[in-house]
């Protein structure tokens, strides 16, 4: 796991940007704090930072190089399958001089040229300067586990793993309005977008190959050809499930270095944990819960695990003032305003985690490959519908009358409601968009300024969305919803969280359940085997019913949520008032409109906040990242 950056110069005043390489490297070393090296060619320019994983001698630093020159890679990420690979390339006639998966993708690409993607099982963001053909090919894993971003003028190609090394070669920064509109709406930015005009996200299973100064993206992996039917009863299948986890999980456990699991208590969690135990004498498993608010903390069902499977527990118990006190340092984490706001207790159980280990597996990806967030049940019941939607339905206006937040169990059920209600009368691509969004169209459009409104492509924005939901037809099913999760939630939130989190504490982070062989079987099975009227994520909860406590199957889910109303209310009120929501400053800012700011700061005080706070959060990171690049 590391952090790479690179320059393709297309011409002398190209060339003048290679004195930043240096800095662009530097500013990925919380990717990796073990070792930092450039490369520099006439015209070319590689930086790496490295994270020791595995052979972690100085042998495998990187850049690193074909024994004749020609070839050069920077690579971020881990090959699982990486020994039967270079079994496979020793019998065709290649040597090694190190223990690394590095070298075996090198020489896997020496020898199968583009088509050895296919051949690997794992995540990576990479890059091979090719000196004799004067080539870039730069590639990104199938599910968008690792990030590479980059940019594209007449004079040079600039790549990197995070946004802030990128802007480190001197590039003008100018604030992307449709991202801007697409960020307060659902609290991320799609890929290939990023909040920054002519800066781009390369998106999952896509590649780049840059040549006589020509930049080519296309897409090498697309999860659709793979939607293939499975004829498996429910039994077998539940067989096939459990030994595909079992085997992504036996092949993630490599490293030459201490590894643990997060363990929130919750089925996916625990599942790697259980198994993990299975292959390793001895399992560090890692919780994270809250002492100052009971209806958020699950580390009781977390202990249960770890005593059911024998771990050495670590458990973390935050007050709200440790949550405030980490507020600064996670918000200068990100490298674009992203309000997905469990990245601060990511962010915390990183930190800690580190300290012990460094690798840890996570459950990330079980709940869109198999089906097991509460919008999954809203779109099953939705297109089954019964005689509850239909009175639901009716009885909206009565609902949105009563007092809802996420802060209580009460508050909470009513603002699902109303969201489900609402979301009955829209076409399912509307629905999608709606239950997907924190905020909707017309919000977004009042909470900024008409200046900022003059600068959106309304058309441009409406063409992206759809573009992001093409998956969806009228006729679609519940399989054609979570491959839409997979494509655009997943990527986009869940693992840029659990990236710019652990990354910037030099921890690594695997997630078995997005094995790409466990995905496209799961995906290829029928939608009800992953949900019914009953249950979400039915297999997998099946399939492990006899392994892991049956506690766990008596508890309601979660997430890993942090409890910002009453933060808002108490810590962080005197900051939203007077720093991030100062009237005066957003009235001088002007990308807001003043008037809707006020509004929503009465709302999140009041006694019927609904879902305000996610805007607040929004806007609390938007101006500090606002603040830190542009004043």
């Amino acid at each position: 796991m590391c952090g790479i950056t690179g320059i393709f110069a297309f011409n002398e005043i190209g060339r003048l940007n290679m004195i930043n390489l240096s800095n662009a490297t530097q500013a990925l070393s919380q990717r990796g704090p073990d070792f930092q090296n450039t490369y520099n060619d006439a015209h070319v320019g590689l930086g790496h930072r490295r994270l020791s994983v595995i052979d972690t001698g100085y042998v495998s630093n990187q850049p690193m190089q074909d024994d004749t020159g020609r070839y050069h890679i920077i690579y971020n990420g881990e090959i699982y399958n990486y020994k039967q690979l270079r079994k496979v390339l020793r019998q065709l006639g290649h040597g090694f001089n190190t223990e690394s998966d590095t070298e075996v993708l090198l020489k896997s690409y020496i020898e199968f040229g583009e088509s050895c993607l296919h051949k690997l099982n794992g995540f990576f963001a990479f890059c091979i300067y090719d000196k004799l053909e004067n080539t870039f090919f730069i590639a990104r894993d199938r599910f968008g586990i690792k990030p590479l971003c980059f940019y594209l003028d007449e004079d040079k190609f600039l790549f990197s793993s995070e946004l802030n090394s990128l802007f480190k070669y001197g590039i003008e920064k100018q604030i992307n309005y449709n991202a801007l509109f697409e960020y307060f709406k659902l609290n991320y930015i799609s890929a290939p977008q990023t909040i920054y005009e002519k800066v781009f996200k390369l998106k999952p299973g896509e590649q780049i190959k840059l040549k006589n100064n020509e930049v080519q993206v296309s897409t090498y992996y697309n999860l659709d050809n793979h939607n293939l039917k499975s004829y498996h009863s429910y039994d077998q299948a539940k067989d096939k499930v459990f030994d595909l986890v079992e085997r992504s999980i036996q092949k993630r456990l490599v490293a030459d270095v201490p590894l643990g699991t997060f363990l929130s208590g919750g089925i996916d969690s625990s599942i790697i944990t259980g198994l993990a135990s299975k292959y390793l004498d001895e399992v560090n498993s890692f919780s994270i819960g809250y002492k100052d608010e009971p209806f958020f903390d699950e580390t009781k069902y977390a202990r249960i695990v770890s005593d059911h499977f024998g771990t050495k527990h670590h458990v973390f118990s935050l007050t709200n003032d440790d949550l405030y006190s980490h507020l600064n340092d996670t918000l200068d984490s990100f490298d674009q305003p992203f309000a997905d706001s469990s990245a601060l207790p990511v962010k915390i159980l990183s930190q800690l985690t580190r300290k012990q280990v460094t690798v840890a597996l996570s459950g990330d990806g079980a709940d869109e490959v198999f089906s097991g967030y509460n919008k999954h049940f809203g779109f099953y019941k939705s297109l089954n519908p019964k005689i509850d939607s239909k009175l639901i339905q009716s009885l909206l206006p009565l609902l949105k009358v009563f007092p809802s937040s996420r802060s209580g169990k009460l508050s909470n059920k009513i603002r699902q409601l109303v969201r489900y209600g609402s979301g009955l009368k829209l076409n399912l691509q509307e629905r999608y968009y709606l239950w997907a969004s924190l905020a909707t169209e017309d919000e977004v459009r009042r909470l900024l300024s008409p200046t900022s409104i003059e600068k959106l492509e309304l058309e441009t924005i409406k063409a992206f969305e759809k573009q992001n939901l093409n998956f969806l037809q009228e006729h679609s099913g519940m399989n054609e919803i979570l491959m839409t999760d997979i494509k655009l939630v997943l990527p986009n939130d869940m693992l840029t969280k659990v990236d710019l989190m652990s990354m910037s504490e030099s921890l690594e982070v695997r997630v078995p359940f997005l094995d790409h062989e466990l995905v496209e079987y799961v995906l290829s099975l029928p939608s009800e085997y992953k949900i019914d009227g009953r249950m979400k994520k039915k297999i997998l909860q099946d399939a492990f019913q006899d392994f892991l406590p049956k506690e766990l199957y008596k508890r309601p889910k979660h997430g890993f949520e942090v409890p910002l109303l009453n933060w808002f209310r108490r810590e962080l009120k005197g900051k939203i008032n007077n720093h991030y929501l100062d009237p005066d400053f957003v009235k001088e800012q002007g990308i807001f409109n003043p008037k809707s700011i006020e509004n929503l700061k009465s709302l999140v005080f009041s006694k019927n906040p609904g879902d305000v706070h996610a805007q607040i959060w929004a806007l609390i990171v938007f101006q500090h990242w606002w603040m830190k690049n542009f004043q």
